[in-house]
């Protein structure tokens, strides 16, 4: 009977020592469980610049590529139409009024790596539970969401602070100041304002020391001395940051230390390919996260020679080609380290294209297809729908496209699902896990509601009305075009949230942008039978959204986007500030 007792527990002891032989070690399991993320995302890309979106004249196959193989979303849409904001979002899964990254003034972005304004450290991106997740985590090319706080190496908005191990780039954005040979670009009819201002005190003090040589004025020495010092101050004041535009904001980082300050922006995108396939190939053995935020297609447009002329569209077209090549090299290294499978790519644009960037009869801006408006309108589809394209082969369908209303938000959810972490219990996320809704489990977005704001400005609303198939967009503030017609802000460069440039509607304008996504004819009470109940419904969701709320420190406030010179990053002795680490390797 004993030995009949022992053959039984050998029989089932057996199966449990093989299966625990076979079981494979714990860092190959999280390999197989946790997907490499690579996220790609353009800068002020328009919907309407991508082939597999519609454009048939700008070559994209490699972005064309990823969406016959992957998912392509056709209702993606960002947090804000602006760069710093619409970051914030995406790296936190929230809308950016929550963490005071949206502007109560005509500031709307970081305009200073020398500000002290930026992502607060209190926030939690999706980087940071990665790395938590044992991912390592890198971020190449843009950052656009502060540096320092209090002094110059806090480090406090800095990528690092933020999750991110390793960080090569900019932390600021390009702009044409960053390039000698481009008309300046930050804040020029500030600067042309500047520029008078100091002409007319320059002239005042030299028509007064004129008059006081020549006997004409009955003017005091002192008061002269006075008023030159006036003079000389208040043009140091502003010049020490708006005359070295170049030295302060157009500077590379790896990590925490500056290596081109100016950057050197014949090699930048080089550099940056160069640094992402490295990222790549060094963490090819464990789950990592990249980040690879890209220069292109922003003004200046910094394209190599190779690519120069090689478009229909001029230097914009020339640059998103070069973009899509970059596209094709990346995807190229995790084919060849053997990762496709494991890798889960997602390429989008921050925003919408730049419709009033233009110099002469060059158009240097995007265009955004069939959409009205443009960047900076916080309303309008132009500005706030972008592409939105998902690839894991064997895990997504190929060749989908889905039309669901879905957000950048939604990234922060689903990634962080899939690295198997936790969503912050302490505090509102607005994103929602894609996962279900790309690999084909459910029909509908999680999304019922989508605010589009302008700044703190709330200026239109979405209902996705999903037993009908009708998705409402109410829009309660929308910015005045000039010229009238024009579908863009001309005679300002861009269009403002507020103020005298905006019109205020009451009732909202109402459109179906199932039945009309260009937003063509609005909806009135005699032509939609549901007009009255859509805006009831609406609003009472605009008073549930707003009680969610809650009062937080602006980070776009005007002292915190001012410059301030005890924060500038510097690689030498403040104000020596320049080196080229790069050349000199």
């Amino acid at each position: 009977a004993s030995f009949l007792l022992l053959c039984s527990r050998t029989s089932l002891v057996a199966p449990l020592i093989l299966g625990l032989l076979l079981q494979p070690p714990l860092t190959q399991l999280s390999i197989v469980t946790q997907p490499n993320i690579v996220l790609l995302m353009a800068d002020d890309l328009g919907i309407g610049d991508v082939g597999c979106y519609g454009n048939d004249t700008i070559r994209t196959p490699n972005i064309d590529r990823l969406a016959k193989e992957g998912v392509k979303l056709s209702q993606h849409i960002a947090a804000a139409p602006l760069c710093t904001p619409s970051r914030a979002a995406f790296l936190t899964g929230r809308y950016p009024l929550r963490s005071g990254m949206d502007a109560i003034n005509n500031y709307r972005v970081i305009f200073w790596n020398g500000g002290s304004g930026g992502l607060p450290p209190n926030e939690t991106t999706f980087a940071k539970i990665l790395q938590q997740q044992g991912y390592s985590t890198g971020l190449i090319g843009k950052w656009h969401q502060g540096v320092n706080c209090e002094f110059r190496n806090d480090h406090c908005h800095h990528p690092l602070n933020h999750g991110f191990d390793y960080f090569y780039g900019m932390p600021f954005t390009l702009i044409s100041d960053c390039q000698p040979t481009e008309t300046p670009e930050m804040d020029r009819v500030f600067r042309r304002k500047l520029w008078v201002y100091t002409q007319m005190i320059g002239l005042v003090t030299l028509t007064a020391a004129l008059g006081r040589l020549t006997g004409l004025i009955s003017v005091h020495w002192k008061t002269l001395t006075c008023l030159a010092g006036f003079s000389l101050l208040f043009f140091i004041s502003w010049f020490s940051s708006y005359g070295f535009v170049r030295y302060w904001n157009c500077i590379m980082m790896r990590n925490h230390e500056v290596t081109e300050q100016p950057m050197v922006t014949d090699r930048t995108t080089s550099l940056i390919l160069r640094e992402s396939i490295s990222f790549i190939e060094r963490n090819k053995h464990k789950p990592f996260l990249l980040f690879l935020s890209f220069l292109h297609s922003h003004t200046p447009l910094l394209t190599t020679e190779k690519f120069l002329g090689r478009s229909s569209h001029g230097l914009y077209g020339d640059n998103v080609e070069e973009m899509d090549w970059m596209v094709g090299q990346v995807l190229d290294a995790v084919d060849k380290e053997g990762l496709k499978n494991t890798t889960l790519v997602y390429f989008a644009s921050d925003h919408g294209g730049w419709l009033e960037r233009q110099e002469g009869k060059r158009q240097l801006g995007g265009w955004n297809g069939i959409y009205r408006g443009g960047k900076a309108m916080g309303g309008w589809e132009g500005g706030i729908r972008v592409p939105g394209i998902f690839r894991w082969p064997g895990v997504l369908p190929a060749g989908t496209v889905i039309d669901e209303p879905t957000s950048l938000m939604d990234i922060y959810a689903t990634v962080v699902h899939l690295a198997g972490g936790v969503l912050p219990p302490d505090r509102v996320i607005d994103g929602r896990d894609l996962m279900p809704l790309l690999r084909g489990t459910v029909e509908h977005s999680e999304h019922e509601f989508l605010f589009h704001y302008c700044g703190v400005h709330l200026h239109a609303v979405r209902w996705h009305q999903k037993d009908s198939g009708a998705i409402w967009k109410a829009h309660y503030v929308t910015p005045v075009f000039h010229p009238p017609g024009a579908g863009a802000c001309y005679d300002r460069g861009i269009c403002p949230c507020f103020g005298e440039g905006v019109t205020h509607h009451d009732p909202p304008l109402l459109f179906d942008l199932s039945r009309d996504p260009s937003e063509a004819k609005p909806l009135t009470a005699d032509t939609e039978p549901l007009f009255d109940t859509v805006i009831r419904k609406i609003g009472r969701a605009i008073e549930e959204h707003r009680r969610t709320l809650t009062p937080v420190p602006e980070q776009l406030s005007l002292y915190n986007v001012v410059w301030k010179p005890w924060l500038q990053p510097c690689c030498g002795t403040f104000p020596f500030c320049w080196c080229d680490k790069e050349g000199d390797n």
